[in-house]
């Protein structure tokens, strides 16, 4: 049985050193920040990373400090949604990718921020084993479904969970070419009982976190770090966490761990923790 580290990571997407940063004696550019997921990698060494907000120059800048540690990645095109892989471990056997559409059908508004909600997919072989398993990564609507938030935009729940539909929709036509079990992740900016987590249960997805045979980390996983600095970890559990993981079609067992990392220099690298899934198949 071959074990696999699937990780999802939200990078906070920002190319140059922002104003509040440079009078603090701080550095958020990109060339800084990506030195820091590069060790965080190399600790964690996961086989797939599913990324989020992660500019052209910020994927550029990792790659090359990934190497520089002796760590060999490839790259997927997935505009800020890319997904990294170690070609020593796993074939690309697939691809995809798609920008959500700007419009939710039949209600008003733009549901795309800057054309940077997206998805991308890949289905992979394991090369000790043969065997496959469809990953996808994905960044959904971000403004609240909740009249009282100051980020409200109406719709924005069903937005969500009509833009996750779509993806799932994908990955339904490549399972049933590669019939294998499948894993997507990202940033959902939906908890876990969301509208849209709902409907991918109701499709036969499950949280990683609840299958989970060896560990589950019960963190929510989210501090402040924007353009005015950043902060200590927010109040909250997993049922308020927006970083997700979901499995479907996947043997008894398959994942091992869900986990979260959150060392203390990462804390200046993105508002999001990194969260991972140990699979073994």
């Amino acid at each position: 049985m071959i074990r696999l580290r699937l990780l999802s990571n939200n990078q906070w997407k920002c190319d140059h050193n922002q104003p509040a940063w440079e009078k603090q004696g701080l550095d958020c550019s990109a060339a800084v920040r990506e030195e820091g997921f590069a060790r965080l990698y190399a600790e964690a060494l996961p086989d797939v990373i599913g990324g989020q907000e992660i500019s052209f120059a910020m994927g550029d800048e990792l790659i090359r400090a990934l190497s520089r540690r002796g760590l060999r990645y490839a790259m997927l095109f997935g505009r800020d949604t890319p997904i990294l892989f170690r070609p020593d471990r796993l074939e690309l056997v697939d691809s995809d990718f798609s920008l959500y559409p700007d419009e939710f059908p039949n209600h008003e508004g733009s549901f795309n921020n800057s054309k940077t909600k997206s998805w991308a997919l890949a289905v992979f072989r394991v090369k000790e084993s043969g065997k496959c398993f469809l990953f996808a990564t994905t960044h959904l609507w971000w403004k609240s479904g909740n009249p009282a938030s100051s980020h409200y935009q109406a719709f924005s729940d069903e937005a969500r969970a009509y833009q996750l539909g779509l993806l799932m929709d994908q990955i339904d036509e490549y399972q049933a070419v590669y019939r294998c079990p499948a894993v997507f992740c990202g940033d959902l900016n939906a908890d876990y009982r969301s509208l849209a987590l709902r409907i991918a249960f109701e499709r036969g997805y499950m949280h990683a976190h609840d299958v989970a045979v060896e560990y589950r980390d019960e963190s929510r996983g989210y501090h402040p770090c924007g353009p005015n600095g950043f902060g200590p970890m927010s109040e909250g559990d997993f049922n308020n966490a927006i970083d997700h993981i979901l499995v479907r079609d996947a043997p008894a067992g398959f994942v091992r761990r869900f986990e979260r990392y959150t060392p203390d220099y990462y804390m200046p690298l993105s508002d999001h923790s990194p969260v991972w899934v140990d699979v073994a198949f």
